[in-house]
């Protein structure tokens, strides 16, 4: 189990708050957030689908709760708290990258105005892979 570093404090405690934050905001949602999430995850993971939208948001938030939790917590690993945000955030960039609307054009990946919630969030996938490298390549 490696140790907590300082070179990662940066990366866990910004994206772990971050995280943390949106999770627990969700678990207060309403219908129509429910429903609005569901809708546009429904959209690009059709299996979502089967899942009721309240039951949708509050997995959602659980997720959040789970991964943000898991990179403020020093005693989590570096390679399992970032292999578990490489993992949302890719399945958020699915959203950016199936949806209709949230980029300029088929082969351009810059975003419109619509996709830029989402598109940041690319941000999360890079401060995952760094993690996840840092963790399993670190020789101390």
């Amino acid at each position: 189990m490696s140790r907590f570093k300082l070179r990662r404090a940066p990366l866990r405690l910004a994206t772990g708050a971050f995280i943390l934050s949106s999770g627990l905001d969700k678990r207060s949602g309403d219908e129509e957030t429910a429903a609005q999430l569901h809708g546009f995850a429904s959209g690009t993971y059709p299996f979502v689908k089967q899942v009721e939208p309240k039951q949708f948001l509050g997995l959602l938030s659980a997720a959040e709760i789970a991964i943000g939790s898991a990179l403020l917590l020093p005693v989590v690993p570096a390679a399992v708290a970032g292999a578990a945000l490489t993992g949302f955030s890719a399945g958020l960039l699915g959203l950016y990258l199936r949806t209709p609307g949230m980029r300029r054009g088929p082969r351009d990946l810059r975003s419109t105005p619509q996709g830029l919630p989402i598109s940041k969030d690319v941000w999360m996938l890079g401060t995952g892979l760094a993690l996840l490298i840092d963790g399993l390549t670190a020789k101390d």
